[in-house]
């Protein structure tokens, strides 16, 4: 399993990201998929999450209404498109995959990647 993040980077308050997340090693379309962070010395936070397939999509309130999830089968990849950012979004965001069969993520246990890093900041 390769879960690779790309797309952070320094962006001011109320601006857009688009995070991407590279899969191999394994049937994507097969698995629901994650995004987590986790800021500094905080522990990590489930961000979002969507299922295969078509892709019911689930989020965290604290990002609900600002990013989306979503994900092409064809390309195994996953996106998290970000806007409105605040400060508080600053953030290391993993791509994590569950294991087979469940939606949301098991931190410590499931796949992940090494991260990609967000800085929301003027």
């Amino acid at each position: 399993v390769q879960l690779l993040e790309s797309g952070g980077g320094l962006v001011q308050p109320g601006g857009s990201l688009r995070l991407s997340c590279a899969a191999s090693g394994f049937s994507f379309s097969s698995y629901a998929m994650s995004w987590v962070r986790q800021a500094p010395g905080k522990g990590p936070e489930w961000v979002s999450s969507i299922n295969r397939g078509v892709g019911t999509t689930y989020y965290a309130d604290s990002v609900k209404g600002r990013f989306t999830i979503s994900r092409d089968n064809a390309k195994n990849t996953l996106y998290l498109q970000m806007s409105s950012l605040k400060p508080d979004d600053t953030a290391l965001y993993y791509c994590v995959r569950p294991s087979m069969g469940r939606v949301f993520p098991v931190w410590g246990s499931d796949s992940r990647g090494q991260g990609t890093q967000v800085t929301v900041s003027s």
